[in-house]
């Protein structure tokens, strides 16, 4: 299963020499770990990369802060968009904290196939002046456990893919010179030196922490990027649903459905495809919302939304019927798997 936050994270921290240490430390540290990643093919082309600078005496004074740059071939190469910014953060003088951000697109197998999740991993890497670089690799998927967050043993899954985890945490060791510190055990797993602990020793933390906690956080995130409204159908039901696939090019988006029983009616993000299917999502519900504003019921409303005004950006429903999942349960199980 994928999540919007982390199954898990790891840290390394290197003192610094002092001295004049430069900005663009941080970016080519976070760009060395993103290449051992990519060396088990955990992150692959094209990652996207946030840079702040702040003044450590004033944390909420942002001197340079810019997200979603793309992560190029050689992306200190002169002319790269991080490399320029990265110059910019040399030019400035003081002591600061400077943050680069990598969101990495990478790849697990499972079932005999191998899928792509658009955040796989993210690194952090924190240069506090010239006295430390914190690094931070979190994971958004459940491949490296013996048992998934939904409860469910996974032993091919776990050897197909752990593996490559201890083998990247131990090289990105070697590679900072210093022993990585397992994050803190959290609702989904507990990191260790070479992975995770296995769940079916202790139990998990949570029973279907999967579950429990991701479609609320996905629902929370969607509502953040909407504006207040009362013209909404119920987000949940008991009822089978039937559903829309929206897809973009080749790859899916979401799911848009219905209860067939009740008012219900709602947008089930496909969890690797990223910020892209919170984008669509957005526009997905604002349509509803014009439905429900119309006074259509909840399955009226699915046929109406998906056959008005297309626009390819945000996706195009696949087929002209629904498909029913027997519940809600089931259709966010496929929007958090593949």
């Amino acid at each position: 299963m994928i999540t919007t936050d982390p199954i898990g994270d790891w840290m390394w921290e290197v003192p610094l020499e002092g001295g004049s240490v430069r900005s663009v430390r941080a970016a080519e540290t976070a760009v060395a770990v993103w290449n051992v990643l990519a060396s088990h093919e955990l992150a692959v082309p094209a990652g996207k990369v946030g840079v702040s600078v702040r003044p450590t005496s004033n944390m909420m004074d942002f001197r340079i802060n810019v997200s979603g740059l793309a992560l190029e071939r050689d992306p200190l190469a002169e002319g790269a968009s991080l490399s320029h910014v990265m110059k910019q953060a040399d030019e400035l003088e003081g002591d600061f904290l400077v943050t680069v951000r990598i969101d990495c697109p990478g790849l697990w197998e499972e079932s005999g196939g191998r899928y792509r999740a658009e955040k796989l991993f993210n690194i952090n890497v924190d240069m506090w002046g010239d006295s430390l670089l914190a690094v931070t690799l979190e994971t958004y998927s459940d491949a490296w456990l013996t048992v998934d967050t939904r409860d469910r043993d996974q032993p091919d899954v776990h050897a197909a893919n752990a593996p490559r985890l201890a083998a990247a945490l131990q090289e990105i060791s070697a590679l900072l010179g210093t022993p990585l510190v397992p994050g803190d055990a959290n609702r989904f797993a507990t990191p260790t030196e070479t992975g995770f602990e296995d769940p079916r020793i202790d139990g998990p933390a949570y029973d279907d922490s999967w579950g429990t906690f991701e479609p609320p956080a996905r629902a929370a995130r969607l509502r953040a990027m909407l504006p207040d409204s009362e013209d909404e159908y119920e987000v949940i039901t008991d009822c089978p649903v039937r559903y829309f696939t929206i897809r973009r090019d080749e790859q899916t988006l979401g799911y848009l459905w219905a209860s067939t029983g009740d008012e219900a009616a709602g947008y089930a993000p496909r969890t690797a495809a990223g910020d892209a299917a919170f984008e669509a999502g957005v526009e997905w519900l604002l349509r509803l919302r014009d439905a429900h504003s119309r006074g259509l019921s909840a399955l009226a409303a699915l046929t109406w939304v998906t056959h008005s005004a297309p626009r390819p950006e945000i996706g195009l429903p696949v087929g002209d019927a629904p498909e029913e999942a027997p519940s809600l349960d089931a259709l966010e199980e496929l929007s958090g798997r593949y």
